[in-house]
């Protein structure tokens, strides 16, 4: 209902803002007045200079320069990767050095990774993942959320209790590791209850 309402006011506005055009009454004679030819002045001259030409001579020609086409302008890369020229002038996509990105402007630029590591701007993140591409934490490594990663409370502590708890460092606390960080006994360990 509100949409037709919006629609006839629409409709009234626009037919109220036309042009109106007035009937001519029968009686009204149109004359035409003739108009003096004036010469035509040729499109994009200026009508204050008396001769053409008058003000050139100051200007200089302008030179062609011969500019070669760069390839990698029509070359794209993903993010963090840069296009370069390798030998044979063939363009090739590198990573970014994270230090080459542009500065951040303010606050609003950071990002945050999986990894709760905060970045100046999804360049500095995205040329870091490029770098660590083909290894572990670079497949694992991905982008959050953007803005400054949040403060986990006691994520100092815990992470160093975590660590030394962690016997073999394969990343995961079996139980009898478990157990050893609490003091539990191995006699005291029922793995039947265990899922």
């Amino acid at each position: 209902m509100k949409a037709w309402i919006f629609f006839l006011l629409c409709l009234a506005g626009r037919a109220l803002a036309a042009p109106q055009q007035e009937a001519l009454p029968d009686e009204t004679e149109v004359v035409e007045e003739t108009v003096a030819e004036v010469s035509e002045v040729p499109v994009g001259a200026n009508p204050v200079q008396v001769e053409v030409g008058e003000f050139e001579e100051g200007a200089e020609e302008a030179e062609e320069e011969v500019v070669a086409e760069n390839p990698c302008q029509n070359h794209h890369c993903k993010h963090g990767k840069v296009c370069e020229l390798d030998e044979s002038n063939t363009p090739m996509c590198v990573c970014q050095d994270p230090t080459s990105c542009p500065a951040p402007i303010g606050e609003f630029e950071k990002v945050c990774s999986n990894d709760n590591k905060t970045f100046d701007s999804s360049c500095h993140f995205f040329a870091t993942k490029c770098t660590l591409e083909g290894t572990k934490k670079g497949h694992k490594l991905h982008l959050d959320y953007i803005g400054p990663c949040k403060f986990i409370p006691m994520e100092h502590c815990t992470t160093r209790f975590f660590e030394t708890c962690d016997l073999d460092n394969d990343k995961y606390i079996a139980l009898d590791e478990w157990a050893g960080c609490f003091g539990i006994k191995e006699q005291d360990i029922d793995k039947d209850l265990v899922i």
